[in-house]
This record gives structure tokens, C-alpha cells and sequence, in this order.
């Protein structure tokens, strides 16, 4: 496994990120610790989570599952870079009741011990912001994520689904207060959304943030989706564009013909990209795991990476791309 540092932080990570979104809606308890172990294995020592994972009247038990997987012991907690996130309700049931959620600083507090909890660990290493709050200041937030840092709590903060002008808002009131910051931006990235090109990956390279692409395979549609639809004799639904199946399908012909796996193909791609820490992939199985530890040793020829641009031609960085 190759290592990188997170962001501008003396933090090392690898450069795939655990996701562990499946664990316990689509994957049990015990083939999801299987996962966990098979990952830490493989030297994976980078995983995320959030609070909400489990979702509906389960919200919550994603973090139990990788709580109990770190109570089993044998350094699995001290091996472990945890990343989990605050924003959406953790009300018992699914009313959302006023301060439980969003991140005023009453909610972060409370969703903070809520995570120690399940996690049944005493510090967070990475607290990410699930989304941005408009509604609340970035020196409340900061004033919240400041005590729980002093208290031990956590040890990074992070952000998720921000803009670009987000980024910079968010690390200039930081700033102000001599606080450390955002370090990541977990924001959609992939070949077929590029949009991320824009502004939040120039916004956080230079604040020295680290992106982690989620759906790095774009919801399985860079996973080999017309091929696997004709070989289940299934119609591929979400490729109802037909710009976006002409897309696929060459983007498929192209793989085909330099013998590169779909899947890890995309995710050696986003590896290749600047400012990239990791993308998070989300195994439901170990077999989908050891295909994705697969890409961190895939390099693409320019070749490729030529013929990935011209089907997937990214947008271009701002204001060029949309002024002159």
C-alpha cells in the first residue's frame, strides 16, 4: 500500500480510504469485519464513516459495527485513521427535533459523544462536516471544534460537499482565530463528474486541504455497467442518456482494448489527479475490496489518460471555464 500525507498535516494515510457505508444496510456485521480486517491487512489504515450511515431508524449503526470490530483489540484502533461525520438528524426517531443536527455548536458537541460512543473510542482522528450549514457562523463551528480539540476529542476537522468559496470562508475564519483549519474536502469526483475541477480542488490545494473523492465509479456506472447489464441480461437503467451510454460504452471499448479492469481503472485515474489523498471505495464484499487494493499499483499509460479526457473532458479550472 502507498502512503501520502493528509492535506498540508504531518498525517499519514493510505491512498485508498475505507468507506463503511455499506456495513449494516448491505453488508452484515461479520463479513464487514472480515472487510476491516482483509483492509488493515492490506496495510489500508484509512477509514470513513459517518453518524448517520445505517440511516432511517438505523442511523447509527455503521459506527457500532466498526466500534465492535475495534473492541475486538489487537491494535486495530491504534492502526486506524477514523473519519466520521456531523450533519444530519440523530433524533430517536426519524422527526427531526430542533439542535439535533446541523453544526451549531450545541449539535457538534452532542453528535461528538454520540460517535465516541459507538465507536467506543476516545478520540475521532478526522471530524468531517457532512455538509455545509448556512445558517450557522464558521466562528461557532471553529469555537466547537477548538474545545473538543483541547478536550482530546478529535483531532482533525474536515469538510464535505463544500464549495470552493466554502473552503476559503471556512480556513480564513479560522485563521482569524489561530486555529488549525479544514485539512480535507470530501467532495464527488469522479471521470463522469468533474465538476469538483472548477473551484473546491483549486480552493483546497491551496489551503493545503486533501481531496477524498466519493462514488469514485460514479454509482457503478465506471464499474463495467453495460458490459455487466448485457452479461446479467439486465437493461442498464441508469444509463438512459444517450450521451451518457455512448460515454460509457467508449469508455469501455477504450479499457477493452489496453486490457485495464473498468473499475480499477477509474480509480488509478482519480489516484493520477493532483491534490488527490484518496478516493473512498465502498466494498460490500473482500472480493470487491482486493479489486480496488488492485488500482493503487495501476499506472495509466498517456495513452489512456488522453482517451479518458476525450470522453470525459473535464470542464477546466475557473474563471476560464466560463469566461475568457
Amino acid at each position: 500500500m502507498d502512503y501520502t500525507h493528509l492535506g498540508r498535516t504531518g498525517l499519514k494515510v493510505s491512498r485508498l480510504v475505507l468507506g463503511t457505508m455499506n456495513f449494516g444496510p448491505r453488508t452484515d456485521e461479520a463479513e464487514s469485519h472480515a472487510i476491516m480486517d482483509a483492509a488493515l491487512d492490506a496495510g489500508l489504515n484509512f477509514f470513513d464513516t459517518a453518524n448517520v450511515y445505517g440511516w432511517g431508524e438505523n442511523k447509527g449503526r455503521t459506527e457500532e459495527i466498526i466500534g465492535s470490530w475495534f473492541a475486538k483489540g489487537g491494535g486495530r484502533r491504534e492502526k486506524v485513521v477514523i473519519a466520521t461525520k456531523v450533519y444530519g438528524h440523530m433524533s430517536a426517531d426519524d422527526t427531526p427535533w430542533p439542535n439535533h443536527d446541523r453544526l451549531s455548536a450545541v449539535n457538534i458537541r452532542r453528535a461528538v459523544e454520540g460517535s465516541l460512543k459507538r465507536l467506543r473510542t476516545d478520540h475521532i482522528d478526522l471530524y468531517q462536516f457532512h455538509h455545509v450549514d448556512r445558517r450557522t457562523p464558521w466562528d461557532e463551528i471553529w469555537q466547537a471544534i477548538d474545545v473538543l480539540v483541547q478536550q482530546g476529542k478529535i483531532v482533525y476537522a474536515g469538510s464535505s460537499n463544500h464549495a470552493g468559496w466554502h473552503l476559503a470562508q471556512a480556513n480564513e475564519a479560522a485563521r482569524r482565530r489561530g486555529s488549525l483549519g479544514l485539512v480535507s474536502e470530501q467532495c464527488l469526483y469522479n471521470l463522469a463528474e468533474r465538476r469538483a475541477e472548477m473551484e473546491v480542488i483549486p480552493a483546497a490545494r491551496a489551503y493545503g486541504l486533501g481531496i477524498i473523492p466519493w462514488s469514485p465509479l460514479a454509482g457503478g456506472l465506471l464499474g463495467g455497467a453495460i458490459r455487466k447489464a448485457a452479461t446479467s441480461g439486465r437493461s442498464a437503467d441508469a444509463l438512459a442518456s444517450t450521451r451518457l451510454r455512448e460515454q460509457v460504452q467508449a469508455y469501455e471499448d477504450l479499457l477493452d482494448k489496453h486490457g485495464l479492469v473498468p473499475g480499477e481503472a477509474a480509480l488509478a485515474w482519480l489516484l493520477s489527479r493532483p491534490g488527490v489523498t484518496g478516493p473512498i471505495i465502498g466494498p460490500r464484499t473482500r472480493e470487491q475490496l482486493g479489486s480496488a487494493l488492485r488500482a493503487v499499483d495501476l499506472e495509466l499509460s498517456e495513452e489512456v489518460l488522453a482517451g479518458l479526457d476525450e470522453i470525459f473532458p473535464g470542464p477546466g479550472q475557473a474563471p476560464e471555464a466560463f469566461a475568457w
